[in-house]
């Protein structure tokens, strides 16, 4: 292990076990060297060490266990996968959410409780327009909508990589195309909600479609401008 070198102590320190939990050093469910041992081997003080260790753990690669130690949860790098995922076109982006969308939809309707399809149009209730305290609000309402959906599937996995997928978009359009995309209407995102109460999977994957259809067609003309 290489000892920090950089500026910012904490970030190298931690880059620095990172890399080693990635490169194999500790398999998944081993525990790390103690704190004295990551501050000799990393040439740093020991705050260093617990912040570093502290900033792994809030990033899913170490685990605290109390009385115990600090074991290695997962060596899988999510954060270059995320990152790349960041750089690929919005479109590439886009798609992705709407399949997401439209799966989440599928498994809602089979899925959903009467909370969930209250939830939704509350939510709904709530989203009114971009004049409504500003476009980044009204996002925020648009997209707490778009989760409830996505909670209602019931899968965990799905929830989670929908969080990130909608960061990501709202990010991008933001410093891109400056919101140019169309908003689909209060009755289309009703529909969704519609489609989902039917308890038709098929049903409510098609509202989702149609949701998102204008959607990708305005990207592919703003795209090839």
């Amino acid at each position: 292990m290489q000892p920090a070198t950089r500026t910012n102590l904490t970030e190298s320190a931690a880059e620095s076990v990172r890399l080693e939990i990635v490169n194999g050093r500790w398999a998944v469910g081993e525990r790390i060297p103690n704190e004295a041992t990551l501050t000799e081997m990393l040439s740093v003080s020991r705050g260093t060490v617990r912040e570093a260790v502290r900033a792994l753990v809030s990033q899913g690669f170490l685990e605290t266990r109390q009385g115990s130690g600090t074991y290695v949860r997962s060596a899988v790098d999510t954060a270059g996968t995320l990152s790349r995922v960041k750089r690929a076109g919005l479109r590439d982006q886009w798609e992705a959410r709407a399949a997401l969308d439209v799966e989440a939809a599928r498994l809602a309707a089979i899925r959903h409780t009467p909370a969930d399809i209250e939830l939704m149009r509350r939510l709904l209730a709530q989203r009114g327009t971009p004049a409504d305290g500003g476009r980044e609000a009204f996002a925020r309402r648009d997209i707490a909508f778009h989760k409830a959906v996505v909670a209602a599937s019931g899968n965990r996995a799905m929830v989670e990589i929908y969080d990130f997928f909608s960061a990501a978009i709202i990010e991008t359009i933001q410093s891109t195309l400056a919101g140019d995309l169309p908003e689909p209407d209060a009755r289309a995102h009703e529909a969704i909600v519609d489609g989902i109460a039917s308890g038709d999977p098929d049903i409510a994957a098609a509202t989702v479609r149609a949701f998102m259809a204008p959607v990708l067609l305005e990207l592919d003309r703003l795209l090839s401008q």
